[in-house]
């Protein structure tokens, strides 16, 4: 296969990081930090706690103001206008959110803006599309209050999806849901993939999507000590008390070998 040319890249690249820091009540967090997803990619973010993961998302997404750096999303500068082609699913985030709601209503709501409390026209069949990527369209009227942390999760990334974002941030999605979930993720992350959907998902350990995963970057103290092709021993890396010692033969080159990391 003929590899692509700098124009091509450059077309296909839907978000870009680059040099991006930020701090947290006075605290430096991330460290001229980098990042590109491109169309049908999926690139891991990984590292233990601590590392900056979340913080990072976050800058992403507008809810951190980086110190300095940029985000482009498709060559232009990020924008409050253009967030709206962003997709992102926030970590341990309650379905119900306090309020009584079925699984429908809570995906619906994904296409409410701040100046309509209506969704679109022609929403239904983008309702019923989301519900089943993500294997819960029998769970259109349940109440949200009454599924599983993994069904909740998976309405969650619905509700992202069915804006049909460009490019879909996801923190965590996979922690602490079931097994039925954790698979019904992967199909729907290889489905997206195969869409064009550019997507950057936060993982301690790569698990039941590792096939999926085209590139992986890895924090620590908010520095990048790792970028290219997903180990094939990735998880274990991620696990406690795992020394970093030897480098990959796919390692970029960063300055310094990846180090380890105090576990997820």
């Amino acid at each position: 296969m003929t590899a692509p040319d700098d124009d091509q890249t450059a077309t296909s690249l839907v978000i870009s990081a680059r040099d991006v820091r930020a701090s947290l009540g006075g605290t430096p967090i991330l460290h001229s930090v980098s990042l590109d997803a491109h169309r049908g990619e999926v690139v891991a973010l990984m590292g233990g706690n601590g590392s900056g993961k979340s913080t990072f998302v976050r800058t992403l997404v507008g809810a951190v103001v980086p110190t300095h750096g940029e985000i482009r999303l498709s060559g232009r500068p990020l924008t409050p206008h253009s967030r709206r082609s962003l997709g992102y699913v926030p970590q341990r985030l309650s379905a119900a959110g306090g309020v009584s709601a079925t699984v429908g209503e809570v995906v619906a709501s994904g296409l409410l803006g701040s100046r309509t409390l209506r969704t679109p026209r022609r929403s239904r069949a983008r309702i019923s599309d989301a519900l089943d990527t993500m294997g819960i369209g029998d769970l259109a009227k349940r109440d949200v209050t009454r599924l599983s942390g993994g069904q909740q999760q998976r309405t969650l990334i619905a509700r992202a999806l069915v804006r049909r974002p460009a490019v879909l941030i996801l923190d965590e999605p996979m922690a602490g849901v079931d097994l039925e979930s954790q698979v019904a993720f992967s199909h729907a992350l290889g489905h997206l993939k195969d869409e064009g959907a550019a997507i950057v998902i936060v993982l301690h350990e790569l698990g039941a999507v590792a096939r999926h995963i085209d590139r992986a970057v890895v924090l620590e103290h908010g520095c990048v000590t790792y970028a290219g092709t997903p180990p094939a021993d990735m998880g274990v890396h991620a696990l406690p008390g795992h020394d970093h010692e030897h480098a990959h033969a796919d390692e970029q080159s960063l300055g310094r070998p990846p180090l380890g990391w105090d576990g997820p």
